[in-house]
């Protein structure tokens, strides 16, 4: 076989990756595309034209109404406050609970280790009224905070799970030159092993991020209020209890994509930079 007919097998064989790749492309983003043009119709261009023709002027009268119905301001800064909050929260657990099982190498590590496994595979449902009730003896229940350290607690379950496999591949020859200098465990912490791993906290910020802001069914039960309720609950609640025309269900299934889509293209750099480092570690 010559070095052309080898090169034009492998030109074959990227165009056919290529247009796999983009059909797969076009595949996901036709359900968002119908949403966003649904979103900019008025009720009778929808019923006249259907839902998968092109909008034929920019309407915002569904997100207006629906922005208004539900007071979505709030709601959406009840997510970011939330969503942040857990993030940061849950990855200082994490890398606290790891230092100490994947560096410190505790006593029963392997058992810990175990049991961090194990919270992770529990559904929310057998969580759900064991939390009610607590909270409800605590005066946390219908409360932001309460779900930040339900949250902060279920995220940092799996961030310690990975972080402590990362960190106890970490290069010993490092924590030996920081404490030959004199540096404290806390200063080891701080100001070695963090640094090291921050692409892969920046990974993790990102994750916890959005599957905080996607989590429907703990809010739900847990967040009764309109002052309290997330995005995803609004959403759910309000077209469960009131009728809506097909233009304002677009648009509000929009108003509730777009900030997790907006927060993942911002960090979209940091996200590719943790897992590149990841993989050259």
């Amino acid at each position: 076989m010559t070095t052309t007919s080898v090169r034009r097998g492998r030109g074959v064989s990227s165009w056919a990756v290529l247009a796999s790749l983009v059909l797969l492309a076009v595949v996901m983003l036709l359900p968002l595309a119908v949403v966003v043009f649904n979103a900019f119709k008025t009720p009778a261009e929808y019923s006249a034209n259907g839902p998968l023709a092109l909008p034929q002027g920019l309407n915002l009268d569904g997100i207006t109404e629906f922005w208004e119905r539900v007071d979505f301001g709030q709601k959406l800064w009840n997510s970011v406050l939330i969503s942040g909050s857990v993030a940061v929260l849950a990855v200082v657990v994490s890398v606290l609970n790891a230092y100490a099982l994947g560096i410190g190498r505790i006593r029963g590590r392997l058992w810990v280790l175990v049991l961090f496994l194990v919270a992770n595979t529990l559904p929310q449902e057998a969580l759900v009224y064991p939390i009610y009730y607590l909270w409800k003896q605590l005066g946390l229940y219908d409360t932001r905070f309460g779900v930040i350290v339900v949250f902060t607690i279920i995220q940092a379950a799996f961030g310690t799970y990975l972080l402590s496999s990362v960190f106890s591949t970490f290069p010993r020859e490092l924590l030996d030159a920081a404490r030959i200098d004199g540096a404290s465990k806390w200063q080891v912490l701080v100001r070695v092993v963090v640094p090291i791993s921050a692409p892969t906290l920046a990974v993790l910020v990102v994750f916890f991020f959005i599957w905080t802001w996607n989590e429907f069914f703990l809010p739900l039960v847990l967040l009764i209020s309109n002052d309290t309720q997330t995005v995803p609950v609004a959403l759910g609640v309000l077209q469960g209890q009131r009728l809506m025309d097909a233009t304002t269900t677009s648009a509000s299934a929009l108003l509730g994509i777009v900030p997790a889509v907006a927060f993942f293209l911002i960090f979209q750099r940091t996200l590719t930079r943790g897992i590149t480092a990841g993989a050259v570690k």
